[in-house]
């Protein structure tokens, strides 16, 4: 399985940040009827994406635009203050060529890294300057119970040496547990098989402690994460619960029994934050400035041969 990269510490920074409060960006996509908007809303805990209800079916494939939407909460995870901004995908998969689609993501990404280079090369720079750039892409996959589709082959590993990406399996409620175990494996032998890269939860035997590599590899084992949202909530057992009932019984959110919300959720806004963010700028950025700048470095010598 091909990694985005490799595991960093940085504690000094690390305290700073966690004073000021933490910026961290999610971008989600997938394909349409995949639950991403749910799960948005149920990661955030809050009504971020509205639901379109649209009874004409006509005018609904109208609505139906690729874009780009960034929405910015404010969190408190265990006391830590999070501004978290989660990137939406609407119309992602809905076209039947779907590589301006690709190349548009793609560009956000890079968008954003040409920013913090410009930023890099100031004199002075801007105090209140935002680092927009995506620490982590969820990529949902639909719950066909088969393999990934070529688009899903070609966009992961288009993408994933500027991101890092983590496959999730989303509406997972829709198939059995062995049939949902059986499509992790197939999924992951996939990525192996293609080389797709992907955030594989890396650690270093040497450097990190029992605890994280133990940690690690139960995440990666999890691999592709499996969701299901669910903004409602009823009383079961005297508590409180986010939950999908249906008349055989109730899938609650984030028992982690159920699927594995609740550990990509605690990961994302905590446990994996600062080696995601880490990642970003040590590894991914690093990797594209110096791809640009060699690339800009041979153009500026084309241009001196042929004067």
């Amino acid at each position: 399985m091909a990694s985005s990269g490799a595991s960093f510490k940085s504690g000094g920074a690390r305290r700073k940040a966690t004073k000021k409060g933490l910026v961290f960006t999610v971008m989600i996509v997938g394909a349409s009827g995949c639950g991403k908007s749910t799960f948005i809303n149920t990661l955030c805990e809050n009504p971020v994406i509205l639901r379109k209800d649209h009874a004409d079916a006509e005018k609904a494939a109208q609505l139906k635009t690729v874009g780009l939407a960034p929405t910015t909460v404010e969190l408190d995870e265990d006391g830590l203050k999070l501004s978290l901004t989660v990137v939406d995908t609407p119309g992602f998969g809905d076209n039947i060529n779907n590589e301006p689609a690709f190349e548009d993501i793609l560009g956000y990404i890079e968008h954003q890294y040409e920013e913090i280079l410009a930023q890099e090369s100031r004199i002075k720079r801007n105090p209140r300057f935002q680092d927009n750039r995506v620490h982590v892409l969820l990529y949902f996959i639909q719950p066909s119970g088969h393999s990934l589709r070529e688009m899903d082959i070609e966009f992961m590993r288009l993408l994933g040496a500027r991101v890092n990406v983590i496959p999730v399996i989303g509406k997972a409620d829709s198939m059995t547990p062995q049939e949902l175990n059986a499509f992790k494996k197939r999924i992951m032998e996939d990525i192996s098989h293609y080389k797709i890269p992907i955030y594989d939860f890396p650690y270093d035997e040497e450097e990190d402690d029992e605890e994280t590599i133990e940690e690690n590899n139960e995440l990666r084992g999890l691999l592709p994460f499996s969701v299901i949202g669910s903004e409602d909530e009823v009383v079961i057992n005297g508590r409180r619960v986010r939950c999908r009932q249906y008349p055989w019984g109730v899938v609650e959110v984030d028992n982690s029994k159920h699927c594995d919300f609740s550990k990509l959720r605690y990961m994302l806004l905590s446990s994996h934050l600062h080696d995601l963010k880490d990642i970003t700028h040590d590894v991914l950025y690093e990797t594209w400035r110096t791809e640009k700048l060699s690339k800009e470095g041979h153009q500026d010598d084309d241009s001196g041969e042929e004067q």
